[in-house]
């Protein structure tokens, strides 16, 4: 009667302090739902995490929909009441689910220390054995998230409990430790250098060592009176990450912002092979993954490539046939997690995509439905194995697999004078092989003036970087920036698939990086970025070593494959640009061959790029035979 008293109250209060709006989401859902929020589940180790639950009234057994997240989920925001996540709640229980939602351990409410991703990754399994146990679900759970709710996904899911019938998991890159040809830790690395996403990231969501905890004791009818007064957040100040990601050493980048004392400290030290990568929360492919999924990429994500290899791995190796085939894809023209801000004319950036809309909504409950509750409806008839959106064209397109069965590779050749420097100069990109004599290609990298990130697959950089496709033909008249352009396309040409390159380098330092971008050009000179990356050269023999340059030696570098799927008109022309930096996006290689975390001084080196008979640079394209 005490807990019925206090709901009563908070709901009140709900309607008079946040408006009509609010209040009347609230009792649309009290409607039709039981709700029982800061329930504190147990883990095996004792520790409490705060859950939500909102589930159907009745006694009719149901399937749990979960989402394990660690942002605030509180419904008291500033002393009023939101809606998101009381939407997200009657979305599900009025299809006859079950909705929780849970805070990370350590995060807001929920006892303990945290780390990345929620670790450890038996707290998934105990959040799943205590919901399936339940007298109120049917034994069934599916999973729900768009970038840190879905990332920690796939290492609960390889731990196989028989409760996990299904996941949707979008942007869920930073969940991905090593898969195939991609070592990215997480995100935290591309091509050995670190990705600064991070860094901003976490100045807004660590928690610092010594935040403020409530008793270990405290009861839910305590927690639901406070949960209207604190949320346990932090409320940290506002930063100009395009002038604090500036900062050297990078170590101190956050404690030079004033931020919170927290992992960032560790993990900033930690080497691509670091053992500590493989004891987390991170899903690395030597793990099984015997679950359902349906996974959504975006073109202009932060690691849309490792995302797709990730679906392609599990595809082939669920030892159950039934899972692999209940793998499905979409890759949508959008930024990270902005699926369902697509319109009838998709800006991402300066790039119009067109109607880039899909119901989400639609596709994901057809899942759910299918799998949670074993309904023989018509997801699998209606539904390709991959769904991808192709830019220039403008049009969604499908497959049975992706790569796409109808590609054929073509390797296109850098040839230039010797004169590559900028878009005025005399860089070219032909399928025609170069000659024995063709001359280098060499430019000078200052690491205290690197080439600045505009647009790209980026995400969670703050104030930084704005992602997308935006014309780089200004930047392109930087003299460190190598530009190789085709003739112009007699007819169209489709791109989809992995990027592959291949070049040879020189430097007069020990290490450096070498970047490279793909650009769509228009008859107008506009010059539309697509995709993106990177390779720490210290790293091109592998991860789990560092093999510093010779002076002036030449060295093959394969550097982390690119993908995307953009239709070239006819009049267009297929770009390149290669340099050694694209700041903030990565970390600058201050070129010294040391840590480069640590150091505050660059060396300013001399890189070239050799493409002749003996060291011919390429660029693999898949071309979609029509």
């Amino acid at each position: 009667m005490r807990k019925l008293l206090l709901f009563i109250g908070l709901l009140f209060s709900a309607f008079l302090v946040s408006g009509q709006d609010t209040a009347a989401i609230y009792w649309k859902l009290d409607s039709i739902a039981i709700i029982d929020q800061k329930v504190m589940m147990p883990m095996r180790d004792g520790i409490r995490l705060a859950t939500d639950i909102y589930r159907p009234k009745g006694d009719k057994k149901v399937p749990i929909v979960f989402s394990r997240t660690p942002y605030n989920f509180n419904t008291w925001v500033d002393g009023k009441m939101t809606t998101r996540a009381l939407e997200e709640a009657y979305n599900a229980v009025s299809r006859g689910y079950a909705y929780v939602v849970q805070n990370e351990r350590g995060r807001f409410f929920s006892e303990g220390e945290w780390d990345i991703l929620g670790t450890p990754i038996t707290d998934g399994y105990d959040a799943f054995d205590w919901m399936s146990k339940q007298p109120w679900s049917n034994g069934k759970i599916g999973l729900i998230g768009c970038s840190s709710t879905a990332e920690w996904q796939m290492a609960v899911a390889s731990q196989n409990h028989p409760a996990l019938a299904a996941m949707v998991a979008q942007g869920f890159g930073a969940g991905v430790g090593r898969v195939g040809k991609f070592m990215e830790q997480g995100n935290w690395y591309r091509g050995g250098a670190q990705q600064m996403l991070f860094t901003a990231w976490l100045y807004g969501t660590q928690n610092d060592l010594y935040k403020p905890s409530l008793p270990k004791d405290i009861k839910q009818e305590d927690l639901l009176r406070l949960q209207r007064f604190y949320d346990m957040g932090t409320e940290m100040p506002r930063v100009d990450w395009s002038v604090k990601l500036r900062h050297l050493p990078v170590k101190d980048i956050i404690k030079n912002a004033h931020g919170q004392v927290g992992i960032y400290d560790k993990m900033i030290a930690r080497k691509p092979n670091d053992p500590a990568w493989f004891q987390g929360g991170l899903y690395h492919d030597n793990m099984p993954l015997e679950v359902p999924a349906y996974w959504f990429v975006s073109w202009y994500d932060v690691s849309s490539a490792p995302n797709i290899a990730l679906f392609n791995h599990v595809r082939n190796s669920a030892k159950n046939p039934a899972v692999a085939d209940n793998q499905y894809l979409v890759i949508a023209p959008v930024l990270h997690c902005s699926y369902k801000r697509a319109t009838e004319n998709t800006i991402v950036g300066q790039r119009s995509m067109g109607d880039a809309r899909l119901n989400y909504d639609e596709l994901t409950w057809g899942w759910f439905d299918m799998l949670l509750k074993g309904e023989k409806n018509s997801f699998k008839e209606t539904n390709p194995r991959v769904r991808y959106f192709t830019m220039g064209s403008n049009q969604w397109q499908q497959a049975e697999s992706f790569p796409l069965q109808n590609t054929e590779v073509k390797t296109f050749y850098l040839n230039s004078g010797g004169k590559a420097n900028s878009r005025l100069g005399d860089g070219s990109l032909s399928l025609k092989k170069p000659g024995a004599k063709s001359p280098a290609d060499a430019f000078t990298y200052d690491p205290m003036n690197p080439v600045p990130s505009y647009g790209g697959n980026v995400c969670c950089t703050g104030t930084a970087i704005q992602g997308g496709s935006f014309d780089q033909s200004e930047m392109e008249l930087r003299n460190d920036i190598l530009v190789y352009t085709s003739e112009e396309l007699k007819e169209g040409v489709e791109i989809t698939g992995f990027i592959e390159s291949t070049l040879y380098v020189s430097s007069t330092g020990p290490d450096t990086d070498i970047t490279i971008k793909l650009i769509d050009v228009y008859p107008d000179g506009k010059a539309y970025n697509l995709d993106e990356t990177i390779q720490r050269l210290r790293y091109r023999e592998g991860y789990d070593k560092e093999v510093m340059m010779e002076k002036d030696k030449v060295y093959k570098v394969d550097l982390t494959p690119m993908v995307t799927s953009n239709y070239f008109a006819p009049g267009h022309r297929i770009r390149i640009e290669v340099s050694s930096s694209n700041f903030p996006r990565f970390e600058r290689n201050l070129n010294t061959g040391g840590n480069n975390y640590d150091e505050s001084t660059g060396l300013t080196v001399e890189n070239r790029i050799h493409h002749s008979a003996k060291y011919p640079s390429v660029i693999r394209l898949p071309v979609i035979k029509k």
